[in-house]
């Protein structure tokens, strides 16, 4: 289906209001940084795929009502359900059960920051999968920076004393896991004609099934269901994988993806924050600097040279200018068809055709990738 052409824009349609977006990319923020401290009191009452499971069923659930309100349509096509449930695998349900395994032996503020490397996965592997995605060198020297960051994060030099090797690595692996699906689906999902409501829906949708065979396979009923540890997986999956996707969805469309993987620079600090101030984890020095070295070397890695002038033949723009924008708990599903380029996260992700919602020119409902200029996750 060919998108619709771009409406003529009337003089008195009113001026995008700026505090709107800027609340909502504050409350996804928040609940995206919250969803570590949730994450954590789920796994106190739940085993940690229990806790996935009803992560992403809460998230279909609101996904799907928002799908039944828009009145839209499923993607079609065995091809594209068949790399959904690839996208859904790499991007939610191997990283979502990482995570929840992480948090049962290390603290959810190490977790949230251990989340804040797949910007650094996403150019790493963006290195061998993308060729057209050549560093510059600010940007390998921020992968460099990144990385000392993740060592003094963990106390490098004390021989990782006091840090859970096991827990540490499955939440590395969680975010690399991000950058793989980000790359996977910017290879295999761009330009599909489905929206990108839809296809984040159907993703999470597919995740939940894969989780809901699994679960019975490894887990057992518990014997009792304590009300907090229910309310932290509800609001996880509700708010966290549902409404904060939708959050997402509707940030990125009024300000491009650019704009919006900023998110991405916050969410380990509330994960810190809250970590702190609600469950009493410690905190040692070299935590907060070795996460403000981890987000300075992310935040260089998605540096882009300035393009050489050229003449204008059209808006399709380049792979490399794709941006990403993780959640660390899901920032890709939620616009898993705008941000779509992991190099992060996370983040997510050649170029689709236009118009796309990142350059916020007509057909927004549409798949794209970019915000005209250039997700996680």
């Amino acid at each position: 289906m060919s998108p619709a052409a771009p409406p003529t824009p009337s003089p008195a349609s009113p001026a995008p209001r700026l505090l709107d977006w800027r609340v909502r990319f504050g409350v996804l923020a928040l609940i995206w940084g919250f969803s570590f401290v949730f994450i954590k009191v789920g796994t106190e009452g739940f085993a940690p795929f229990q806790v996935t499971f009803g992560r992403l069923l809460f998230g279909t659930a609101v996904l799907a009502v928002a799908l039944v309100v828009k009145r839209d349509r499923l993607p079609r096509g065995a091809r594209v359900w068949g790399h959904l449930t690839v996208a859904a695998f790499l991007l939610n349900a191997l990283p979502f059960s990482l995570f929840a395994y992480a948090e049962l032996t290390i603290p959810s503020t190490l977790a949230g920051i251990c989340n804040a490397t797949t910007p650094l996965w996403g150019m790493l592997l963006s290195l061998v999968a993308l060729s057209e995605d050549r560093p510059t060198r600010v940007r390998a020297a921020g992968l460099g920076i990144g990385f000392v960051g993740v060592l003094t994060v963990l106390g490098a030099w004390q021989g990782f004393s006091g840090v859970d090797v096991t827990g540490t690595a499955l939440a590395l692996l969680a975010s690399f896991s991000y950058a793989v699906g980000w790359i996977y689906v910017r290879r295999t999902l761009s330009g599909t004609g489905a929206s990108n409501l839809s296809l984040a829906g159907s993703q999470v949708g597919l995740a939940t099934l894969q989780l809901a065979i699994v679960t019975p396979l490894f887990t057992s009923l518990p014997t009792s269901v304590d009300v907090l540890p229910l309310l932290a997986v509800i609001a996880l999956g509700a708010l966290g994988t549902g409404y904060a996707m939708l959050l997402q969805y509707g940030v990125v469309a009024e300000v491009g993806p650019t704009t919006a993987a900023m998110v991405t620079y916050f969410i380990p600090v509330i994960a810190t924050a809250a970590g702190v101030a609600l469950l009493d984890e410690q905190l040692t020095w070299n935590t907060p600097v070795g996460a403000l070295i981890v987000l300075t070397g992310a935040a260089l890695t998605q540096s882009r040279r300035k393009p050489h002038p050229h003449p204008v033949t059209g808006n399709t723009p380049t792979a490399s200018s794709v941006r990403p924008t993780p959640d660390g708990a899901t920032a890709f599903a939620a616009t898993v068809a705008v941000t779509t380029a992991a190099d992060a996260a996370a983040t997510t992700n050649a170029a689709p055709p236009t118009p796309v919602v990142g350059n916020r020119s007509a057909g927004a409902e549409r798949v794209g990738t970019t915000d005209g200029a250039p997700c996680r996750a």
